[in-house]
């Protein structure tokens, strides 16, 4: 179970009332279990994600509403390969969200 104390890194920006965001943290922490592939830090604002195709409308329905609510954030889907590649960027005032991510991926992930 996800605390409030571990969200710390949430920005105030955030729209996403404070009790859905531990739901929405397990709905991420569910597409990288199932779905994260590999991940590669491009540069300190840019994240790349390699997921399965099977997770393609779950990861884009997801990330549309953390964009919603979170505005900051730009996800653009393409493909690589045999994989989905899904780049996250932010700004750099946000680069603590970047790793919160990037931890939270590296925890899930599945070769």
């Amino acid at each position: 179970m996800t605390t409030s104390g571990e969200l710390n890194w949430v920005p105030q920006s955030c729209t996403l009332p404070t009790v859905d965001q531990p739901l929405r943290l397990a709905e991420f922490d569910d597409l990288f279990a199932a779905g994260l592939r590999g991940q590669r830090r491009v540069s300190p604002t840019v994240l790349r994600w390699e997921l399965d195709p099977a997770v393609e409308a779950t990861a884009r329905d997801l990330t549309a509403r953390e964009s919603g609510c979170c505005s900051f954030f730009s996800f653009v889907f393409g493909p690589a390969g045999r994989t989905l590649e899904v780049t996250v960027e932010i700004p750099p005032a946000q680069v603590e969200v970047l790793d919160a991510f990037e931890a939270r991926a590296a925890a899930r992930i599945r070769p």
